[in-house]
């Protein structure tokens, strides 16, 4: 599988931002912010992530960190 962003991720699975947050045990703004690149999530929520999507770790394209 080529490497897909969060949100393709989310999208591919049919899920709202919303939906996606419950799943993964955080706030939709915390989503939100991974998918824009300004945080980055840590590992116990890269876990969720790659079961929820069902991908692993190289397979999801983080976006840089906003330095703004």
């Amino acid at each position: 599988m080529a490497g897909m962003s969060l949100k393709a991720l989310r999208v591919n699975k049919g899920l709202t931002q919303a939906q996606a947050a419950e799943k993964l045990e955080i706030s939709k703004d915390t989503l939100s912010n991974y998918e824009r690149g300004k945080s980055f999530p840590d590992v116990p929520v890269i876990r969720r992530i790659e079961t929820v999507y069902g991908v692993g770790y190289n397979d999801i394209i983080f976006l840089p960190k906003n330095n703004d």
